[in-house]
Protein backbone atom coordinates (compact mmCIF):
# COMPACT_ATOMS: atom_id res chain seq x y z
CA UNK A 1 0.00 0.00 0.00
CA UNK A 2 1.45 3.61 -0.99
CA UNK A 3 2.45 5.30 1.96
CA UNK A 4 -0.06 8.19 0.86
CA UNK A 5 -2.40 6.17 0.68
CA UNK A 6 -2.56 5.15 4.63
CA UNK A 7 -5.04 6.79 6.77
CA UNK A 8 -4.06 9.33 9.16
CA UNK A 9 -3.38 7.35 12.25
CA UNK A 10 -1.92 4.07 10.23
CA UNK A 11 1.79 5.82 11.23
CA UNK A 12 2.19 7.32 14.62
CA UNK A 13 5.61 8.75 15.05
CA UNK A 14 5.44 9.19 18.27
CA UNK A 15 5.24 5.81 19.10
CA UNK A 16 9.01 5.33 17.23
CA UNK A 17 10.24 8.81 18.74
CA UNK A 18 9.31 7.48 22.04
CA UNK A 19 10.97 3.67 21.64
CA UNK A 20 8.03 1.70 21.74
CA UNK A 21 8.22 -1.13 19.40
CA UNK A 22 4.80 -2.82 19.78
CA UNK A 23 1.87 -1.26 21.08
CA UNK A 24 -1.76 -3.10 21.68
CA UNK A 25 -4.77 -1.61 22.33
CA UNK A 26 -7.85 -3.45 23.57
CA UNK A 27 -7.00 -6.60 21.17
CA UNK A 28 -9.83 -8.96 20.79
CA UNK A 29 -9.56 -12.65 19.47
CA UNK A 30 -12.65 -14.37 18.80
CA UNK A 31 -13.48 -17.49 17.13
CA UNK A 32 -16.40 -19.19 15.92
CA UNK A 33 -16.72 -22.71 16.76
CA UNK A 34 -19.94 -24.32 15.96
CA UNK A 35 -22.26 -21.51 16.56
CA UNK A 36 -20.60 -20.61 19.85
CA UNK A 37 -17.94 -17.58 20.11
CA UNK A 38 -14.53 -18.76 21.95
CA UNK A 39 -12.70 -15.82 22.97
CA UNK A 40 -9.24 -16.47 22.68
CA UNK A 41 -8.47 -12.47 23.18
CA UNK A 42 -10.37 -10.46 25.99
CA UNK A 43 -9.30 -6.88 25.73
CA UNK A 44 -5.35 -6.92 26.23
CA UNK A 45 -3.40 -3.69 26.41
CA UNK A 46 0.16 -3.98 26.09
CA UNK A 47 3.39 -1.99 25.54
CA UNK A 48 6.83 -3.37 24.93
CA UNK A 49 10.06 -1.02 23.96
CA UNK A 50 12.56 -1.29 21.87
CA UNK A 51 15.52 -3.51 23.43
CA UNK A 52 13.21 -5.11 25.69
CA UNK A 53 13.78 -8.79 26.34
CA UNK A 54 10.42 -10.11 27.67
CA UNK A 55 9.08 -13.41 28.37
CA UNK A 56 5.15 -14.39 27.55
CA UNK A 57 4.17 -17.49 29.86
CA UNK A 58 0.19 -19.11 30.36
CA UNK A 59 -0.93 -22.70 30.44
CA UNK A 60 -2.65 -24.34 27.83
CA UNK A 61 -5.99 -22.53 26.25
CA UNK A 62 -4.64 -19.04 28.29
CA UNK A 63 -4.48 -17.25 24.92
CA UNK A 64 -0.62 -16.86 24.67
CA UNK A 65 -0.44 -18.57 21.13
CA UNK A 66 -3.16 -16.51 19.80
CA UNK A 67 -1.41 -13.41 21.47
CA UNK A 68 2.10 -14.27 19.67
CA UNK A 69 0.12 -14.67 16.49
CA UNK A 70 -1.15 -11.16 16.60
CA UNK A 71 2.06 -9.94 17.78
CA UNK A 72 4.08 -11.91 14.69
CA UNK A 73 1.69 -10.65 12.37
CA UNK A 74 0.47 -13.93 11.14
CA UNK A 75 -3.57 -13.36 12.34
CA UNK A 76 -5.42 -10.27 12.75
CA UNK A 77 -7.55 -9.30 15.51
CA UNK A 78 -11.30 -9.45 15.70
CA UNK A 79 -11.76 -6.11 17.91
CA UNK A 80 -8.50 -3.55 18.93
CA UNK A 81 -5.44 -2.23 17.28
CA UNK A 82 -2.02 -3.34 17.07
CA UNK A 83 0.89 -1.10 16.20
CA UNK A 84 4.25 -2.40 15.42
CA UNK A 85 7.16 0.28 14.99
CA UNK A 86 4.88 2.61 14.67
CA UNK A 87 2.47 0.83 11.92
CA UNK A 88 -1.12 0.19 12.27
CA UNK A 89 -0.64 -3.47 11.64
CA UNK A 90 -4.21 -4.45 12.70
CA UNK A 91 -5.98 -3.26 9.66
CA UNK A 92 -3.79 -4.61 6.82
CA UNK A 93 -4.30 -7.30 4.59
CA UNK A 94 -2.72 -10.76 4.09
CA UNK A 95 -0.43 -9.60 1.60
CA UNK A 96 0.65 -6.38 3.62
CA UNK A 97 1.36 -8.61 6.37
CA UNK A 98 3.34 -10.70 4.62
CA UNK A 99 5.69 -7.84 3.93
CA UNK A 100 5.69 -6.91 7.44
CA UNK A 101 6.51 -9.92 8.43
CA UNK A 102 9.40 -10.34 6.13
CA UNK A 103 10.88 -6.65 7.52
CA UNK A 104 10.16 -6.68 10.95
CA UNK A 105 9.79 -10.07 12.57
CA UNK A 106 12.46 -12.28 13.03
CA UNK A 107 10.77 -16.12 14.32
CA UNK A 108 12.54 -18.41 15.36
CA UNK A 109 10.18 -22.03 16.04
CA UNK A 110 10.73 -24.60 18.48
CA UNK A 111 11.15 -27.46 15.29
CA UNK A 112 13.49 -25.00 13.67
CA UNK A 113 11.80 -25.06 10.42
CA UNK A 114 14.92 -25.72 8.26
CA UNK A 115 14.86 -26.89 4.04
CA UNK A 116 16.91 -30.11 5.44
CA UNK A 117 18.14 -30.26 1.45
CA UNK A 118 19.48 -26.48 1.83
CA UNK A 119 22.94 -25.42 3.64
CA UNK A 120 22.69 -23.63 6.63
CA UNK A 121 23.47 -20.53 4.60
CA UNK A 122 20.68 -21.22 2.14
CA UNK A 123 18.40 -21.64 4.54
CA UNK A 124 19.61 -18.08 6.15
CA UNK A 125 19.19 -16.32 2.95
CA UNK A 126 15.38 -17.32 2.37
CA UNK A 127 13.86 -14.45 3.79
CA UNK A 128 15.87 -12.12 1.58
CA UNK A 129 15.14 -14.41 -1.22
CA UNK A 130 11.65 -13.66 -0.61
CA UNK A 131 11.87 -9.34 -0.30
CA UNK A 132 14.33 -9.50 -3.47
CA UNK A 133 17.73 -8.79 -2.09
CA UNK A 134 20.45 -9.27 -4.49
CA UNK A 135 22.00 -12.60 -4.54
CA UNK A 136 26.32 -10.87 -3.43
CA UNK A 137 23.84 -8.81 -0.88
CA UNK A 138 22.19 -11.95 0.35
CA UNK A 139 25.43 -14.07 0.98
CA UNK A 140 27.34 -11.58 2.42
CA UNK A 141 24.28 -10.37 4.84
CA UNK A 142 23.68 -14.63 5.69
CA UNK A 143 27.77 -15.58 6.27
CA UNK A 144 27.59 -12.54 8.69
CA UNK A 145 24.54 -13.77 10.14
CA UNK A 146 25.82 -17.32 10.93
CA UNK A 147 28.95 -16.02 12.20
CA UNK A 148 26.72 -13.55 14.89
CA UNK A 149 25.68 -16.78 16.06
CA UNK A 150 29.39 -18.96 16.04
CA UNK A 151 28.48 -21.10 12.78
CA UNK A 152 31.25 -19.50 10.54
CA UNK A 153 32.52 -23.07 9.87
CA UNK A 154 29.59 -25.05 9.69
CA UNK A 155 27.41 -22.62 7.03
CA UNK A 156 28.07 -25.32 4.17
CA UNK A 157 26.57 -28.00 5.78
CA UNK A 158 22.78 -29.74 5.77
CA UNK A 159 20.79 -29.71 8.69
CA UNK A 160 20.93 -33.03 9.02
CA UNK A 161 25.18 -32.80 9.40
CA UNK A 162 24.10 -30.41 12.52
CA UNK A 163 23.18 -31.42 15.90
CA UNK A 164 20.08 -30.07 17.62
CA UNK A 165 21.84 -26.41 19.16
CA UNK A 166 23.37 -25.86 15.79
CA UNK A 167 20.25 -26.14 13.58
CA UNK A 168 18.45 -23.66 16.09
CA UNK A 169 21.45 -21.38 16.01
CA UNK A 170 20.83 -21.47 12.02
CA UNK A 171 17.33 -20.64 12.87
CA UNK A 172 18.42 -18.06 14.72
CA UNK A 173 20.50 -16.37 12.62
CA UNK A 174 17.48 -16.37 9.81
CA UNK A 175 15.87 -14.70 12.25
CA UNK A 176 18.04 -12.26 12.43
CA UNK A 177 18.99 -11.61 8.83
CA UNK A 178 16.54 -8.49 7.86
CA UNK A 179 17.30 -6.92 11.10
CA UNK A 180 14.27 -7.23 12.02
CA UNK A 181 12.31 -4.72 14.72
CA UNK A 182 11.69 -7.93 16.79
CA UNK A 183 12.50 -11.30 17.27
CA UNK A 184 9.87 -13.91 18.22
CA UNK A 185 10.66 -17.16 19.80
CA UNK A 186 8.57 -19.79 20.12
CA UNK A 187 9.34 -22.25 22.95
CA UNK A 188 13.01 -22.61 21.32
CA UNK A 189 14.41 -24.81 23.75
CA UNK A 190 11.57 -27.12 23.63
CA UNK A 191 13.46 -30.02 21.14
CA UNK A 192 17.04 -29.28 22.98
CA UNK A 193 18.41 -31.14 25.91
CA UNK A 194 19.05 -29.14 29.10
CA UNK A 195 22.90 -27.88 27.97
CA UNK A 196 22.02 -27.35 24.65
CA UNK A 197 19.11 -25.28 25.94
CA UNK A 198 21.31 -23.47 28.11
CA UNK A 199 23.78 -22.31 25.34
CA UNK A 200 20.97 -21.35 23.12
CA UNK A 201 19.38 -19.14 26.19
CA UNK A 202 23.02 -17.45 26.40
CA UNK A 203 22.50 -16.65 22.78
CA UNK A 204 19.27 -14.71 23.16
CA UNK A 205 21.31 -12.99 26.04
CA UNK A 206 23.99 -12.16 24.24
CA UNK A 207 21.81 -10.69 21.24
CA UNK A 208 19.76 -8.45 23.81
CA UNK A 209 22.66 -7.27 25.15
CA UNK A 210 23.64 -6.36 21.26
CA UNK A 211 20.25 -4.27 21.42
CA UNK A 212 17.68 -6.61 19.88
CA UNK A 213 14.06 -6.66 21.43
CA UNK A 214 13.47 -10.32 22.04
CA UNK A 215 9.83 -11.88 22.86
CA UNK A 216 10.43 -15.03 23.98
CA UNK A 217 7.46 -17.61 24.52
CA UNK A 218 7.80 -20.44 27.06
CA UNK A 219 6.35 -22.34 29.37
CA UNK A 220 9.14 -22.91 31.42
CA UNK A 221 9.81 -20.68 34.82
CA UNK A 222 13.28 -20.65 34.55
CA UNK A 223 13.76 -20.15 31.09
CA UNK A 224 11.25 -17.35 31.48
CA UNK A 225 13.44 -15.98 34.21
CA UNK A 226 16.71 -15.33 31.79
CA UNK A 227 14.30 -12.23 30.39
CA UNK A 228 13.88 -9.00 31.97
CA UNK A 229 10.07 -8.81 32.37
CA UNK A 230 7.40 -12.01 32.57
CA UNK A 231 3.98 -11.28 30.87
CA UNK A 232 1.22 -14.12 32.26
CA UNK A 233 -1.50 -14.25 30.18
CA UNK A 234 -4.92 -16.51 31.91
CA UNK A 235 -8.42 -16.87 30.01
CA UNK A 236 -7.18 -14.33 27.56
CA UNK A 237 -5.94 -11.29 29.46
CA UNK A 238 -2.64 -10.38 30.92
CA UNK A 239 -3.29 -11.70 34.53
CA UNK A 240 0.16 -9.91 35.33
CA UNK A 241 3.00 -7.93 34.18
CA UNK A 242 6.23 -8.14 36.28
CA UNK A 243 10.08 -7.00 36.28
CA UNK A 244 12.57 -9.24 36.80
CA UNK A 245 14.67 -9.09 39.92
CA UNK A 246 18.09 -9.92 40.32
CA UNK A 247 20.63 -9.80 42.86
Amino acid sequence: MPEQALSRDSFRQDLVDSGVAILTEGLWKTYEMGGEKLHALRGIDLTIRRGEYVAVMGPSGSGKSTLMNLIGCLDTPTAGKYWLAGRLVSELDDDELAAIRNKEIGFVFQTFNLLPRATALHNVELPMIYNGTPSEERLARARRALEAVDLGERMLHKPNELSGGQRQRVAVARALVNSPSIVLADEPTGNLDSKTGDEIMGLFVRLHGQGNTIILVTHEQDIARRADRIIHVRDGKVESDEVVLRP
